[in-house]
C-alpha cells in the first residue's frame, strides 16, 4: 500500500464525514438562526431558549436522514473491507 492509496482513502473518508454531517449541521444552524432572530425581535434574552428547538430539530433530521447517513457510511466500510487484501500487500 503506497502513500497515494492512504491519501486517497483518507480524502474519501474526510469527504464522507463532511457530506454526512452537513445536512444535520445545516438544520441546526438554520434553527439557531431563526431562534436568534426571534429573540432579537422580541427582546427575549434567555440563553436556554435555543437548546430545545435545536435538539428537537437535530433528532428529527437524524430520523429523516438516518438511513441515508448509514448507507453512506456502510457503503464506505464495505468498499474498504472488500479491498482489504489489496491494502495488506
Amino acid at each position: 500500500m503506497t502513500m497515494t492509496d492512504i491519501s486517497a482513502i483518507t480524502g474519501e473518508a474526510i469527504y464522507l464525514v463532511i457530506t454526512t454531517a452537513a445536512p444535520v449541521l445545516l438544520v441546526s444552524l438554520t434553527v439557531g438562526l431563526i431562534v436568534s432572530i426571534f429573540q432579537t425581535v422580541t427582546s427575549i434574552q434567555e440563553q436556554t431558549l435555543t437548546f430545545i428547538p435545536k435538539i428537537l430539530s437535530i433528532f428529527i433530521a437524524i430520523l429523516v436522514l438516518g438511513g441515508w447517513m448509514m448507507n453512506n457510511m456502510s457503503g464506505f466500510m464495505v468498499r474498504l473491507w472488500s479491498n482489504f487484501s489489496l491494502y495488506i500487500r
